[in-house]
């Protein structure tokens, strides 16, 4: 804990608020924080996607979040253009989407995965929250 005095026992408030606000940050920095699991598109143009659901992460990573992003995830180590290692990726998603909190969609655009997992979270009555390209949510 901040002092308000220095080690002479001279007051010192300009020390004191530098130290209180450090030890704030630093306790703000170990609160809860919920999972949400990020839902966006991957295939078609994969470097602009990639590029996008890094930046929604970046999102929800700012307003206090942990972000999951499968599709940038699996895809580190699973192929996604064979059938077999994408089901695979599939079902890595639905097991990590139990975890999470929230499952927020981004985008203008809904692609096929997308739409699989946005049924999946309506079945498991998973609360859904909608952003649009400019991360402002929608009402969907």
């Amino acid at each position: 804990m901040a002092s308000k005095y220095n080690s002479e026992g001279y007051y010192d408030p300009t020390t004191y608020e530098a130290l209180f606000s450090i030890e704030k940050e630093e306790r703000s920095l170990r609160t809860f924080r919920p999972i949400v699991y990020i839902c966006s598109p991957y295939a078609g143009d994969v470097e602009t996607n990639v590029q996008k659901a890094r930046r929604y992460c970046r999102f929800a990573v700012d307003k206090g979040y942990i972000p999951i992003a499968p599709h940038l995830l699996f895809t580190q180590f699973l192929n996604d253009d064979s059938p077999k290692e994408r089901q695979l990726g599939i079902f890595f998603g639905n097991a990590v989407m139990s975890k999470c909190s929230e499952v927020w969609v981004f985008g203008d655009r809904i692609s096929d995965g997308m739409e699989a997992e946005i049924k999946r979270a309506k079945r498991k009555n998973y609360r859904l929250r909608y952003f649009n390209e400019d991360l402002e949510e929608v009402m969907k």
